[in-house]
């Protein structure tokens, strides 16, 4: 066998094991192939592996750790109302990114507080609907009952922005939705 040739199989095999991340010294990376002449029946070209020359490679296994978080990691809220939203969202098959869109929206307008009163603009509730009384399409309860003013916000966010993260994208350049 020439050089050549054992030279690409101690390359294939320090590849191989880098690629595992292992180490190999260099008695492990060098094979020992023995090449039979006619004598033994074999051509030159057929090279044959003796049982216990070969020593294969060391390989290491490694446990891969990250300091990677995940994106979004869903919690039930902990407040009456925003578990109410939290539901009306999941009916609408939004996701949970639209979620927490909707929570820094509202928390931000109202403090998820279903009694919330803007003083100088008049407007109330959870959505802090200008004015007021426009809730009252969503319920004659509408003063007191948190759930009809989210069903009546989601339902405005739905028909002017799209979705909460839109509407929380122009709360957040124009200070208003």
């Amino acid at each position: 066998m020439d050089s050549t040739h054992a030279l690409r199989g101690a390359l294939v095999v320090m590849a191989t094991v880098t690629a595992f991340g292992g180490t190999v010294t260099t008695a492990q990376a060098e094979p020992e192939l023995h090449l039979h002449t006619a004598t033994t029946g074999r051509a030159e070209s057929e090279p044959h592996i003796h049982e216990g020359l070969w020593k294969a490679p060391v390989v290491k296994q490694r446990v891969w750790r990250t300091t990677a978080v995940p994106a979004v990691v869903p919690r039930r809220p902990l407040s009456r109302n925003k578990k109410i939203a939290l539901d009306h969202v999941v009916q609408r098959s939004w996701s949970y990114r639209q979620f927490r869109c909707l929570d820094n929206l509202w928390t931000r307008e109202s403090g998820w507080n279903h009694r919330a009163q803007n003083s100088s603009s008049g407007a109330y509730g959870i959505p802090q609907a200008l004015p007021a009384g426009k809730m009252q399409g969503a319920g004659s309860d509408w003063r007191s009952n948190p759930e009809t003013q989210i069903r009546w916000g989601l339902t405005y966010i739905k028909g002017r922005y799209g979705r909460p993260c839109g509407a929380w994208g122009h709360f957040r350049s124009h200070n208003w939705y």
